[in-house]
């Protein structure tokens, strides 16, 4: 018995969410509500000083060295989980030891702790009477109250973001390619380098990614570490919150907008940097 056909054109494939244009509408009236309306408030508000007042805000002396410290210890503590995360990710992936579990809990334990508790509790072993800071202190290495303890603070709040990126790529790597490659004479750097990591690096580039966009924004795990000093150890975030206290709106807004800027700018330099590396680790797979 021959199979009803269905009419010509009156098939339709069915698809668990709605259609692209429904989709699409629900997408861009989030994103719009969500992330574009208030950006595009902040950009207002800061043109109310007109272009010569902005620029006025962008290229004071404090400004411009609380934009360095904000962005040169993030990228510095990204930088460095970038590394650490993926050797954490590694060990957690590749080996069994005791209490894995309880050691992998405990990598999103910055997640849940209160990010001014994340701070004093830094505070407090790194400060020159603290259990780390005063055998510090003793060799001559300072680590609160400068930037070197902004950036242990955002190493310290960063890492789980690396780890969480890189673990699941890092999982699904077979194994198999490594043990191909030592049979052709690959000795076990070789076999990591040519093998793991060209399928590891944009997972790499999006932990740096979210390390360093949380970085740069962090405020209540830095603010007690920093020690606050203008031109020294005073990040962006709390240079906005100096203007809002002062009634100083249009600076304040100047001065997240040009944060803004420089973070859209790397932020789109690093993931332009990994969709590149994408398509060439599948041209190197196909």
């Amino acid at each position: 018995m021959a199979a009803v056909q269905p009419w010509p054109g009156k098939a339709r494939a069915r698809r668990v969410i709605p259609g692209f244009g429904l989709s699409l509408g629900y997408t861009l009236a989030w994103l719009g509500l969500i992330v574009l309306i208030p950006l595009v408030g902040v950009f207002a508000k800061a043109g109310g000083l007109g272009p010569a007042g902005v620029w006025a805000v962008w290229t004071e002396p404090r400004v411009l060295a609380a934009l360095r410290i904000s962005f040169g210890t993030a990228l510095a503590a990204a930088a460095f989980n970038a590394v650490m995360g993926t050797l954490v990710a590694w060990v957690f992936v590749r080996y069994r030891f005791p209490a894995k579990r309880v050691f992998d809990a405990m990598i999103d334990l910055p997640f849940a702790l209160p990010t001014a508790v994340a701070g004093i509790a830094l505070t407090a072993l790194y400060g020159p009477t603290g259990w780390i800071g005063q055998w510090l202190e003793a060799i001559g290495i300072k680590v609160a109250y400068t930037p070197f303890g902004i950036t242990v603070a955002l190493v310290f709040i960063g890492l789980p973001f690396v780890v969480r990126v890189v673990q699941p790529v890092l999982a699904e790597i077979e194994t198999e390619l490594e043990e191909a490659a030592a049979t052709l004479g690959a000795n076990r750097w070789q076999a990591v380098r040519h093998v793991v990591l060209p399928t590891l690096w944009p997972a790499v580039l999006a932990g740096f990614a979210l390390a360093f966009a949380r970085g740069v924004g962090e405020y209540g795990s830095v603010i007690f570490i920093a020690g606050n000093l203008p031109g020294v150890s005073e990040i962006a975030p709390l240079l906005i919150t100096i203007k809002l206290e002062e009634f100083d709106y249009e600076g304040a807004t100047a001065i997240a907008a040009a944060m803004l800027l420089l973070s859209f700018a790397l932020l789109l330099l690093i993931n332009t940097l990994q969709a590149r590396l994408q398509r060439t680790g599948k041209r190197a797979g196909g």
